[in-house]
Order: structure tokens, then sequence, then C-alpha cells
């Protein structure tokens, strides 16, 4: 039985992408990723999470990456597109580069929302193709199931590869991206108006509205 795993990376960022990862493996080599360590890519280290992603794509019959950048997220958001609605069509994307050419499929998505079967049928109206996906949406999938644990190393390794190409040009304070790092939060008091422009940031974010008005107000005084 062939089974995709579908998680992401990065939702609530300021700063960088979102990152919807989908490995499509066959149940027969679930024990042998569990043997390797795979689980939650929260409960690993970022070099184990290294070493377990390319062997991960060593066993995985394929699998997909797929990016949302703050520009895409913003305009998405003013379009009345919802984080947890982007994700659908993300994922569905991911589905639907995946789903070809394959009999049968059981999907587990790691759910965003607290509406599960709500989002869920969101979700299908973006797939190109039902009639051969058994759809399972749950929450914590990321720790239940191999298959979402090794799509959560897969995308997380690749937002920490993103983070890694602005550390490049704009410094390492530029920190995690998260808006409870004490340093990202430092990097975009100082820098939200120099790089405003970028791209980086999510500026539909209340971190980033909070820092503008702020600078806004010191302004006045």
């Amino acid at each position: 039985m062939l089974i995709l795993g579908i998680d992401d990376a990065g939702r609530g960022p300021v700063i960088g992408p979102m990152v919807l990862a989908g490995c499509l493996i066959d149940d027969t080599v679930e024990s042998e990723l569990k043997n390797l360590g795979v689980k939650d890519s929260k409960q690993l280290t970022q070099k184990r999470r290294e070493f377990l992603s390319e062997k991960i794509k060593g066993l995985a019959e394929t699998f997909e990456i797929v990016l949302a950048h703050p520009e895409e997220i913003d305009r998405k958001n003013h379009d009345g597109i919802n984080l947890n609605a982007l994700e659908a069509i993300k994922m569905a994307e991911v589905i639907n580069r995946i789903n070809k050419g394959f009999s049968r499929i059981k999907v587990i998505i790691d759910c965003p929302s607290v509406s599960i079967e709500k989002w869920k049928d969101y979700l299908k109206t973006k797939i190109n193709n039902l009639s051969n996906l058994e759809i399972v949406c749950e929450h914590k999938a990321d720790v239940n199931h191999i298959s979402v644990s090794a799509a959560s190393i897969l995308a997380k390794c690749v937002r920490e590869i993103e983070m890694g190409k602005l550390k490049e040009q704009y410094g390492s304070e530029i920190g995690s991206g998260y808006c409870s790092d004490p340093l990202t939060t430092k990097f975009l008091q100082k820098h939200a108006q120099t790089y405003g422009d970028k791209g980086i940031f999510r500026k539909t974010w209340s971190t980033w509205k909070d820092v503008c008005s702020m600078a806004e107000q010191q302004k006045l005084i």
C-alpha cells in the first residue's frame, strides 16, 4: 500500500517562506524509517534532520516540496484566503504533482485547522483526481504517522535551507524568523523599513504591523 504523508514547516514565522512537503512511501518501508529514528521533526536536532532527510529521499517512492513565500502569503491574505486555506491549496498542489500513474494512495495530512472536516472538504475542491485517493486529516499526524513525520523532516530541512540563504544575504541576526525569537524581533525592529520591500517579511502578520506602528509613533514624538 502506498501512503502519502504531508506536513508543513514555517506556518507561524514573520520572516521567510512556509514550506509544504509530501512524502510517498510504500508501507513496507515504514518500519525501516522508524528504525532509522524518523519522528516529528520538532523532536530532532538540525543535524539529525539533515541526515534523515537524505535517508528518506532514498527510501521514498517520490516526494514533492512546495513553497509559499511571504509575498504570496500576504497577497492571498488580502484576497481573503487565510493561511489555512492557502495551506490546503498548496497541499493539493503536492498531491496533484505526485498523484500520477498510481492505482491507490492513502493520503495522511497533519491538519492545520481546528475544523478538520470543513478543511478537508475545501482541500478536496483543489485536488484534480480523487478517484484513487483515501484522504485522512488528523491533528498530530506528524507524531502518529511515520509518513507524515518523514514529510515534516523534509519540510523543516528546506525551511532551514531557505533561512540559511536569508542569513547569507541579511546576516545571522535575522534569527529563526519566528516571532518568539528575540533575534528575529530585534532584526525586525531594526530593519523593517530598510528591507521592507525585499519580500522577506510577512506584512499581514500582527508582529510586522506592531513594529511599523511603533516606528510611526516614534517619528511623531
